[in-house]
């Protein structure tokens, strides 16, 4: 049970906080460069990387509709990060994007920012390790090696006790690695983080001087009607995928605007850096050629994925129209390239993503939920620091018995959750760069560059906002599905409660 101040004891309580958090030490600085580069590319790329070319990329944008729509997302994330370059040394404090917030807008809005953050770090965290029973099964689910024990289904997908055992594993073992010390942290991650590059990179290579791979399979380029092509499929009336291909100016851009929609989901994860401004050591100053080195590999993988998958499958439409299920296209294509050892590379990059993924997203969300109890938003036991290793144990611990519900939900459940994992980055892409034109004015400095960049924020962060909720004919998988609305209602009613017992201080 824990206590909130009383109205008339603000003063007071931030003495006492002070006090405390001044005994109870600091975080350590031990991150370097690489380490942080490591950590935001290691979030932006997941799972969904190498799954989503044959359930969303491929059919709802094609080839070329994808790759622009990434380009397209990583300018505009680079426009973002942009604020972020300029907030960061002004405020070197963990908790990012909180912290802002509260520093221009005051405690009701960063509250809210920092709620909405929480969710899109450490919903990742779960969704990530339910991943790994499905590399370890044969990537493609035949091996079935962990697929022993109780079973059961949540929402069509299916559970099996060995699985739910060696995801939880993982996730106690990357949670004690947060704990033990960020340095060692930082070293798992970028040896995570180069296999990672280095694999999709192998790939890219193979197809490139590969004779299987060919232009005439990137048809059809901007992607084409999957239900309308499905229909026919099943009616016998089929008549090649050309019939039911995006054409014409409404249907380029559609297909463009489907996939760069979800560019906040696609490459949420070099907004974490801010999380571990405390623990850098080096120039704060570095902090956007770090965001943009990141996105710059986030784009790659995306782009790389998809074109892969697509090049060296001659009928990845029919895979597409015909599965029961989403077909790993990109598995199929390393296969046909490249053999036993095309699966072996994909199978080190998706496992080095979803593990770098864990990795990254605990380090945020412990520093996020560190830095808002330190302020007073959270149970003051969260802004504890542990006095050897020097890092946020006991908001470490959260973040772990949490995420430890995720193998026993299953990934379609908690894909309920991870799709407010895009609204939270894009609130707080809108929070920094609106902070951004607040601390200008308050210091008399930036330049006309950066209010233009903060502006074009801002409306940017609101159009993705707009685009994830309000539904919109022809964009199809952009915004929430029945089960994420009330997802999103619950986290809003948990958040509301935990506003309300600290009321009287937030209200201050």
């Amino acid at each position: 049970m824990f206590t909130y101040p009383r109205r008339g004891r603000k003063i007071e309580r931030k003495e006492k906080c002070h006090m405390k958090n001044t005994q109870q030490g600091s975080l350590k600085r031990q991150l370097n460069p690489m380490h942080v580069w490591a950590i935001a590319f290691g979030c932006i790329i997941g799972w969904g990387s190498f799954i989503n070319p044959g359930k969303k990329f491929l059919p709802n944008s094609g080839v070329a509709g994808t790759a622009i729509a990434m380009v397209l997302g990583a300018l505009v994330m680079m426009i973002i990060a942009y604020s972020y370059a300029y907030m960061v040394p002004k405020y070197p404090q963990a908790g990012g994007e909180f912290t802002f917030t509260k520093m221009c807008f005051g405690k009701r809005a960063a509250y809210i920012c920092g709620w909405f953050l929480v969710a899109a770090y450490l919903t990742n965290v779960p969704m990530n390790s339910t991943a790994i029973g499905l590399i370890v099964d044969g990537l493609d689910g035949s091996a079935d090696i962990l697929k022993f024990g109780f079973h059961y289904t949540v929402a069509g997908f299916d559970i099996y006790f060995g699985e739910m055992l060696l995801a939880m594993a993982i996730l106690i073992l990357f949670g004690g690695l947060n704990i033990i010390g960020v340095k060692k942290a930082g070293v798992v991650q970028t040896v995570l983080a180069v296999l990672l590059a280095v694999s999709v990179a192998a790939l890219t290579v193979a197809a490139l001087i590969s004779s299987k791979t060919a232009l005439s399979n990137l048809r059809p380029l901007w992607g084409f009607s999957k239900s309308a092509a499905a229909a026919a499929y099943s009616a016998g009336t089929y008549a090649g995928i050309d019939a039911y291909a995006h054409t014409g100016a409404s249907g380029v851009a559609g297909a463009i605007l489907a996939t760069f929609a979800i560019a906040p989901w696609a490459f949420v994860g070099f907004d974490t850096i801010p999380q571990a401004a405390e623990e850098f050591r080096f120039s704060h100053k570095k902090v956007y050629f770090i965001m943009i080195v990141a996105i710059a590999f986030g784009c790659f993988v995306y782009t790389a994925n998809n074109t892969i998958a697509a090049a060296a499958l001659e009928n990845w439409p029919e895979l597409i129209i015909e599965a029961s299920s989403t077909p790993w296209l990109l598995l199929a294509a390393a296969e046909r390239l490249l053999g036993t050892p095309g699966k072996v590379l994909v199978g080190i990059a998706v496992s080095c993503a979803v593990l770098s993924g864990i990795m990254g997203f605990y380090l945020a969300s412990s520093r996020l939920l560190f830095s808002m109890s330190r302020d007073g938003y959270l149970p003051a036991v969260f802004g504890e620091i542990d006095s050897k290793y020097g890092t946020p144990k006991n908001a470490m611990l959260f973040c772990i018995v949490i995420s430890l519900s995720g193998p026993i939900l299953g990934r379609e459940a908690l894909g309920w959750f991870v799709d407010m994992s895009a609204i939270g980055a894009s609130i707080g892409y809108l929070c920094t760069c609106a902070a951004t034109l607040v601390t200008m004015r308050r210091f008399g400095d930036g330049t006309g560059a950066l209010r233009v960049m903060a502006v074009l924020g801002v409306a940017f962060s609101a159009c993705f906002i707009i685009l994830q909720l309000v539904p919109i004919p022809g964009l199809s998988g952009v915004h929430f599905c029945t089960q994420s609305y009330i997802m999103l209602v619950v986290w809003l009613v948990i958040g509301l409660v935990f506003y309300r017992r600290g009321g009287a201080y937030l209200a201050e």
